[in-house]
């Protein structure tokens, strides 16, 4: 999909090591929240083979349907972008230039697929990562909209 080719919403691409879990659940969230405004994607610096059930299991608690699937940074290289955030220490260090177009920006989250535990306690921190991505990345983006 050619996305400069999208109406007028902000661009947005999330940025992860795996692709698996936090980018996966910013891109849904944002998706489902913001839609009107922005439209936004994810990719990892070295992908998963496939979304973590439990990162789709936490959005599904909030009523979001996600059926994404991981994809690498290098297919986005060339697409345009309002905004690049990296979610994970290792994406920022493994990206430290953007060579597309966009803004970039750092906001961490620890990384919910390293949880241990009972499925249950992992799934704590899946919802603790859910609810933090919407307590601190939707007003980043409604204030970036806003400016």
């Amino acid at each position: 999909m050619d996305i400069g080719s999208l109406d007028k919403k902000h661009r947005l691409l999330f940025l992860c090591t795996g692709n698996s879990a936090r980018s996966q659940m910013a891109e849904a969230i944002v998706n489902n929240k913001l839609g009107e405004e922005w439209v936004a994607f994810s990719a990892g610096t070295q992908p998963a083979s496939r979304v973590n059930p439990l990162a789709v299991r936490a959005l599904a608690e909030i009523g979001i349907n996600h059926l994404g699937t991981p994809k690498i940074i290098d297919q986005f290289r060339n697409q345009p972008f309002d905004l690049v955030i990296t979610l994970c220490d290792d994406a920022a260090q493994n990206c430290p230039v953007w060579l597309g177009q966009g803004k970039r920006m750092h906001i961490g989250f620890p990384d919910p697929a390293e949880a241990t535990g009972s499925d249950e306690e992992k799934m704590m921190v899946f919802r603790s990562v859910q609810e933090d991505i919407q307590a601190r990345i939707l007003p980043v983006l409604v204030e970036f909209q806003n400016r």
